[in-house]
């Protein structure tokens, strides 16, 4: 072999072992998901459980890292796993929602395969099949920052995950009936915190130990299925340095206002006598209070915890203004999905503003949820597959709902496929009003917004001289209080089918949530990925030829 050629190759070799070393890591995991015997409130109940595990395990990763899950389903029933707030960057195939995905038959089994591209921060995972959430099936996931990219904080002593949650002593196939025939869920049992209540008594084993003198960073997550709680920990308060992947300005705080699918990271440093100390996770805004305690013992504690437990704050003007005080973290590095502009966001002209009412109606005497007038409907065909198969409309029309809707919308509902189609890369307001007694609960997959303002009311365009417009935190899941609105904004530069919830378990399982499709008009590799080849396939594509893949 001559010289030339011999140095030819050696480069090709170095540039092959470039792109190897370039790539980003990989986490491997493989979940066995199974039925088994829990008893969180002392009453035996069947469980989700993966892995055998109820909360199901951690992931521990890092921006930018490769998750690869392989999940087996041995239930009875198909399954499957949406990745709350994980972004899915041109990516909606892994979003795990019954508009993106086939769930996964009983027996069967599917590779999630997603990267935390540009994201830190606390998230979890739950069921996104019939009432699986009220079985267990959820867990936590956290996405730390690289090394290179520093926290605007000291590294914590230690790490916790901490998922607080209302709880029914009934299996989840027992809560579906109710819903099924037109029952709404009623009052919870109980509270969980990390799958516990809490006997009290000084007979707990401590949840997390402290080293005194040491701060560590506890994950607050709430995971449940329709209750706000509210988090405390006995006499140290918390400070708050993120909030669904990103940095907050660091205020002090006693007690947090958790609502249904948010994530709060705070930091606890352990500055007080070594003995052990209670957490408190109880519900708001409801007539009973129904509270769950864990224990956090100092390293050579002295002493059980003691009483008189910290009280939760009353009344939701408290949370709102609670709500008030959360502030962007502007001179922090981080990773961010979009940093361009991301400071400016108050400076981007909107090119369309969309309400959303959600409101409750009886269909033939059985409980329905809408939103604007619209109460959603799973098709047997998944809407992401039947877009990308062309066949949209054999499954679904879209915007069957009107971006204004009339004043009349609350008193009747249609049952159909609610799927909103908004263009590629505009920026959009979207107005998510509340004309109901109880608090709502709102999340955005694929994305973070910018939640700019909460008020009591009704909407009009003269609100905006109300809204945030500097340090809205980024985040993907927004609050809104009873008889209340709530405003987002956001760039929709992420290609795909998207689900807009309610993360109230009933209110989405019965109707109120709706997808948005997100089309790139190039159908270019550089705005989105092609169907995965392990995709699993359903409903009319089933056997239909798959179309041409899309190129750069």
């Amino acid at each position: 072999m001559g010289w030339a050629m011999m140095l030819m190759l050696l480069l090709c070799l170095s540039a092959g072992a470039m792109v190897v070393q370039g790539e980003d890591p990989y986490l491997f995991f493989t979940w066995n998901v199974t039925y088994g015997t829990i008893s969180p409130l002392g009453v035996p109940q069947q469980g989700i459980l993966i892995n055998g595990q109820f909360p199901g395990p951690n992931i521990n990763s890092t921006t930018n890292n490769n998750v690869v899950v392989n999940v087996f389903n041995y239930l009875d029933e198909p399954f499957l796993l949406t990745w709350n707030g994980i972004q899915h960057r041109k990516n909606s195939w892994q979003d795990g929602t019954l508009g993106t995905n086939c769930p996964i038959p009983p027996g069967q089994n599917f590779t999630f395969h997603f990267q935390v591209k540009d994201q830190i921060g606390s998230y979890f995972y739950y069921p996104t099949t019939a009432m699986h959430r009220a079985a267990g099936g959820f867990g936590g996931l956290r996405v730390n920052s690289r090394l290179l990219i520093p926290v605007p904080y000291p590294d914590p002593e230690d790490d916790y995950t901490v998922l607080i949650g209302d709880w029914y002593s009934k299996s989840h196939s027992v809560l579906q009936t109710f819903v099924d025939s037109g029952r709404a869920l009623g009052r919870p049992d109980g509270v969980l915190i990390n799958g516990q209540t809490g006997k009290g008594m000084g007979s707990d084993k401590p949840l997390f130990t402290m080293k005194p003198g040491k701060t560590y960073k506890y994950r607050i997550c709430n995971v449940g299925l329709k209750n706000s709680l509210n988090f405390r920990i006995q006499d140290h308060s918390m400070k708050l340095v993120e909030m669904e992947g990103s940095h907050t300005v660091q205020n002090m705080y006693d007690t947090l206002d958790v609502h249904v699918g948010q994530c709060y990271s705070v930091l606890v440093t352990a500055d007080k006598e070594p003995k052990d100390y209670t957490m408190i996770a109880s519900t708001r805004f409801t007539k009973e209070v129904i509270s769950a305690t864990g224990i956090i013992s100092y390293v050579g504690s002295t002493g059980k915890a003691s009483s008189p437990l910290p009280l939760a704050p009353e009344g939701w003007a408290w949370s709102l203004n609670q709500f008030r005080t959360f502030r962007w973290n502007l001179t922090a590095s981080a990773a961010r999905p979009n940093p361009q502009g991301s400071y400016h966001y108050g400076q981007i002209n909107i090119t369309r503003t969309i309400k959303l009412v959600n409101s409750a109606h009886r269909d033939g005497g059985k409980l329905r949820y809408a939103i604007n007038g619209v109460s959603h409907v799973e098709p047997e065909t998944p809407l992401k597959l039947a877009e990308y198969y062309q066949v949209p409309q054999k499954v679904f029309k879209y915007n069957v709902i009107s971006d204004d809707p009339p004043a009349t919308v609350e008193n009747k509902a249609s049952l159909e496929p609610n799927v909103v189609n908004i263009t590629f890369r505009t920026f959009v307001e979207i107005i998510l009003e509340n004309h109901e007694k109880s608090p709502q609960s709102w999340h955005l997959d694929g994305y973070s917004f910018f939640a700019v303002a909460i008020e009591p009311g009704r909407w009009t365009p003269e609100k905006r001289s109300n809204y945030n417009l500097l340090d809205a935190v980024s985040r993907h899941t927004i609050q809104v209080f009873p008889k209340s609105w709530a405003a987002i904004m956001l760039t929709f530069d992420n290609a795909g089918m998207w689900n807009l919830r309610s993360e109230l378990t009933e209110r989405r399982y019965l109707g109120q949530q709706l997808y948005i499709s997100v089309q790139s008009p190039e159908h270019s590799l550089r705005d989105e990925y092609n169907i995965p080849d392990n995709a699993l396939l359903c409903g009319i594509v089933k056997d239909m030829p798959k179309p041409p893949p899309y190129s750069i």
